[in-house]
């Protein structure tokens, strides 16, 4: 019999980590796949992200509107799981696919268990300090197949209960992109976003939402510190977590200044290229956590939404001071050589060991039913 895989999308950058997965299941024999796009893929504000998906050849798309700008996130989340659910009841899967800790995430565990359809949850048992640890730990405890990146986070997972069974460490899906011949040289991808540095560091910098009120302080900072710096930047937008728009007010500081490109979103494969051949990556972005240590790319991680993460060699931490900032792309520029390529989160394998599970009995029988396993003395 045929099996049916829903996969969630919310994000660019959790697009970013199933794409892989979901054209394995299309080039599966004896599965299919739906996928269900929301979040901010549908707001023109982040460059409508959903064109990408589609670009990308996939079929048996359904698109959501789950909020509109400002909107809070616990009405965000509760508009999903209403749309969701309607959708789930028309087209029932057999599983389906969240990634990570957003509020889209969280909905798609609470309707799948909620309608016993088996969850599977990737990147799960990881540590952040913020607000999105409660979620991504909640959306472990609603979901039934744990696809963690390392043994760690396996470890965290038995930790809160969850069947040994259930935790496959298969890494993080998106570095089988990064370390493919697929990718665009850096020549096309400057080309296709008419990019003219020769030598640039990336921003990511997101609000932190249980530091809302000092984020006006923050955000000026971190500009303040890039204009002085006199390097060349490209500014990716921030995500739609409360407190944005005082990164967007500051940002408008920028619009006209040679040395800053900013766009509402940059498409993944093109992004992982311009990760590459940055001289650094700055912000609070997991991408500096994650993707740009994979590259032996500097990180200049600043302030708090990173802080119990894995923290990699290449990384710099900073707090959210102008002069410390500055300080931090100062030490960057002042390093002759790269960084080793870390591998703690995977080694570009994901995608075989996740076509191997589900062509494995033994996770479809995974009962919906959990249990809270104690761990053993």
């Amino acid at each position: 019999m045929t099996k049916n895989i829903l996969f969630l999308s919310g994000t660019r950058a959790d697009f970013g980590k199933i794409k892989a997965l979901i054209q394995t299941v299309k080039d599966l024999e004896g599965f299919e796949y739906q996928i269900f796009i929301t979040g901010m893929h549908l707001l023109k504000r982040y460059g409508s992200t959903h064109k990408e998906i589609t670009k990308s050849g996939f079929q048996n798309i359904h698109k959501f509107i789950n909020q509109h700008i400002d909107e809070p996130m616990e009405m965000i989340l509760a508009n999903t799981i209403h749309g969701l659910s309607r959708y789930i009841h028309e087209n029932r899967p057999d599983m389906i696919i969240v990634h990570g800790d957003r509020v889209e995430a969280l909905a798609g565990a609470i309707v799948g268990s909620m309608n016993n359809i088996l969850v599977a949850h990737i990147e799960g048992g990881e540590r952040s300090g913020t607000i999105d640890e409660l979620i991504r730990h909640s959306v472990t405890k609603l979901s039934h197949i744990h696809l963690v990146a390392n043994e760690e986070a396996k470890k965290r997972i038995l930790q809160m209960g969850e069947d040994k069974k259930s935790a496959y460490v298969i890494g993080s899906p998106d570095i089988d992109a990064m370390k493919s011949d697929d990718l665009p040289s850096i020549f096309e991808t400057k080309k296709y976003y008419n990019i003219t540095f020769e030598n640039y560091h990336i921003v990511m910098f997101h609000p932190v939402t249980t530091e809302v009120e000092h984020f006006k302080e923050y955000a000026k900072n971190l500009v303040d510190a890039l204009i002085e710096s006199n390097e060349n930047f490209i500014i990716i937008y921030p995500n739609n977590d409360h407190g944005t728009n005082h990164i967007f007010y500051e940002y408008k500081r920028l619009e006209e200044d040679s040395k800053f490109v900013i766009f509402p979103s940059i498409r993944f494969e093109y992004f992982l290229t311009l990760i590459e051949h940055a001289k650094s990556l700055i912000g609070n972005s997991s991408a500096g956590i994650r993707e740009a240590p994979i590259y032996g790319v500097p990180s200049i991680n600043i302030g708090t939404r990173q802080n119990m993460r894995y923290k990699s060699p290449s990384i710099i931490d900073t707090d959210y001071e102008k002069e410390n900032i500055l300080n931090a792309i100062k030490k960057v520029d002042s390093q002759t050589k790269r960084h080793p390529s870390c591998e703690y989160f995977g080694n570009g394998k994901s995608t075989d060991m996740f076509r191997n599970l589900l062509k494995n009995s033994d996770i479809w029988e995974q009962s919906a039913q959990k249990i809270f396993v104690d761990i053993e003395e």
